[in-house]
């Protein structure tokens, strides 16, 4: 009867393991992974979960020092907080050492849980627009970018009060766009060059400030329309959706959100972050700082996307340091910086995709 008690429990054991086995591998097939999810850790227990990945070297070495270099000589402070780590960092490069060595030259690498548990950091994509304008109005290039005000008093207006020009005739146009979208892609940018189309040279125009009004995403607001698929959201969505939008309907759309953003003109300028620090496209983050602090660098695994902006299992990993910030940019989830211009914006829109991520620490 003994025999026969442990002969049961020993098949309902093995019993009760391969039932497991089959409900994880069914519940695994149902996970998507056409945005570059990745299930490979199981489920993480911990917000942070000390790991040393085996993944291969970085791709953009040269890009990462550069980037390392502009934080030197533009933020000496900011430098000099991170410095053990970024000269461990050049220690554990010079040495060609692998991913799984950063142990070597006393550093750990704490892998991000990720939105879902499993790891998959949200990845989006941000650039710098060039946008046309105007110095003064002109019946084509008739929608305005404001900078800060300073002297009206709090609370500073909203998205559709500005539309309605409440801002109008108090001095605070610093050009004219022939776009409404365009403004508010570079308000979502945080910053945008300036194309006067009179041969002067590009201007910078860097972040000013904004409303104090609550931020709405545009995109979650167009999901939840059902004007586009929650799989398919992006800023190139957006921009598509919106092409042949009258201005009436944009603007019905764009006052839900009524966080306004305000510019600062620069002449001869870099594109600078929140860290007041150049960018180096492809080498730098937006990221929530109370989770990823601002200087902080970071291993990402992008999935790389072709043309038309699909992924296809390819994917890199980079080197990238936390520079900057965003009203969307909130838990696991970092917003990539691209670089300037057509290219990098086309490529920025279709981002909406996940990647590991591995928080570089002493």
């Amino acid at each position: 009867m003994k025999e026969k008690k442990h002969y049961y429990s020993f098949y309902v054991l093995c019993t009760l393991f391969i039932l497991s086995l089959l409900t994880s591998s069914q519940n695994h097939s149902n996970k998507p992974i056409k945005q570059g999810q990745q299930y490979k850790d199981g489920n993480l227990f911990l917000p942070l979960n000390v790991s040393y990945p085996q993944l291969t070297i970085p791709v953009n070495i040269s890009n990462y020092i550069t980037q390392i270099a502009k934080i030197k000589s533009s933020s000496p402070s900011l430098y000099r907080k991170n410095e053990h780590i970024y000269k461990a960092i050049d220690d554990w490069i010079n040495r060609s050492l692998r991913t799984d060595e950063f142990n070597k030259v006393g550093l750990n690498s704490y892998e991000m849980s990720g939105q879902d548990g499993y790891g998959n950091v949200h990845l989006t994509g941000y650039y710098t627009p060039i946008i046309k304008a105007r110095h003064q109005a002109t019946a084509e290039f008739k929608y305005p970018i404001y900078k800060m005000p300073n002297n009206i008093e709090e609370p500073l207006p909203n998205r559709e009060q500005i539309y309605n020009g409440t801002l109008e005739d108090k001095g605070l146009e610093i050009a004219y766009s022939n776009s409404l979208m365009d403004n508010f892609i570079m308000e979502v940018q945080g910053s945008a060059y300036i194309d006067f189309e009179d041969d002067s040279p590009l201007v910078f125009f860097c972040y000013g400030g904004k409303n104090g009004h609550s931020y709405s995403s545009i995109g979650r607001l167009l999901v939840e329309q059902g004007e586009i698929e929650k799989e398919k959201i992006s800023i190139q969505a957006i921009k598509d959706w919106a092409k042949n939008k009258s201005e009436k309907e944009l603007k019905e759309l764009l006052i839900q959100n009524p966080s306004f953003v305000f510019f600062k003109p620069q002449y001869n300028a870099e594109v600078r972050g929140a860290a007041e620090v150049p960018l180096v496209a492809n080498a730098s983050i937006a990221s929530d700082k109370s989770i990823v602090p601002i200087g902080s660098v970071v291993l990402v695994d992008v999935p790389l996307l072709d043309n038309d902006g699909q992924y296809r299992g390819r994917r890199e990993n980079r080197l990238m340091v936390a520079l900057d910030v965003g009203g969307a940019i909130k838990g696991q989830h970092f917003d990539l910086y691209l670089g300037v211009g057509d290219e990098p914006g086309k490529l920025a829109g279709y981002y909406n995709h996940y990647g590991r991520a591995w928080v570089i620490k002493p």
